[in-house]
């Protein structure tokens, strides 16, 4: 046996010890999977799609896993002691990946996350975190922005607070107008960021870059 059969041979071998770790699929799932197949025209049947069904349940299970979270627990630890920090607190252009409920269709974009604290603040990571279990869901954009900001209001109680994000829809670029390059952007101002024209417009410039 030469090196390059040896090599295939391992890597064989741990694709399979991979494939046995990995979530068994239902059969009523994998069924469903193959029933959209045919309805598309293709053949499950054939070899290159043998282990497609099994893929895609497992992919959905992933794409879904915000379904069996609470974001709201990421923001359970936070810090008194800021120093006297009393300005804007702001995480720019997080990349996140959901699908809509419409069409099942990706959305993929970036959020900015804002707030402006009363007198505790959360590890920077934490928000990030809240976006990712909302948008590991079903969604529609309007939707996912809102709830974010709700979470944050609920469980910082913060003076405010600011969500704005910039996302591409798989249902307008690859069916449909079939239109590439055009995002979609929401926004949700909450607090002193809704009330206050002076700290709307201090935030927004803190999410553009600060190009006012």
């Amino acid at each position: 046996m030469n090196i390059m059969d040896a090599a295939f041979l391992a890597d064989h071998a741990c694709d399979e010890e991979y494939e046995d770790t990995r979530e068994t699929v239902p059969d009523e799932v994998q069924d469903a999977v193959r029933t959209l197949l045919r309805w598309a025209g293709e053949d499950p049947d054939r070899e290159g799609l043998l282990d497609t069904p099994a893929r895609v349940g497992r992919a959905w299970k992933e794409y879904g896993r915000g379904y069996e979270e609470d974001p709201a627990v990421h923001l359970g630890r936070t810090f008194d002691e800021v120093g006297g920090y009393d300005e804007v607190v702001l995480l720019r252009d997080i990349p996140f990946h959901s699908h809509c409920e419409h069409h099942l269709a990706p959305i993929t974009g970036t959020a900015s996350i804002a707030y402006l604290p009363r007198n505790r603040v959360v590890g920077i990571s934490k928000l990030a975190r809240v976006l990712h279990g909302f948008a590991h869901r079903l969604q529609i954009q309007e939707r996912l922005t809102a709830q974010i900001a709700e979470c944050i209001r609920d469980n910082l109680d913060p003076l405010g607070v600011a969500v704005v994000i910039k996302a591409s829809h798989g249902c307008m670029t690859g069916r449909g107008v079939r239109t590439h390059g055009v995002d979609m952007v929401t926004s949700k101002m909450l607090g002193c960021f809704r009330e206050d024209a002076a700290r709307r417009r201090e935030v927004l410039a803190l999410i553009g870059g600060g190009k006012g």
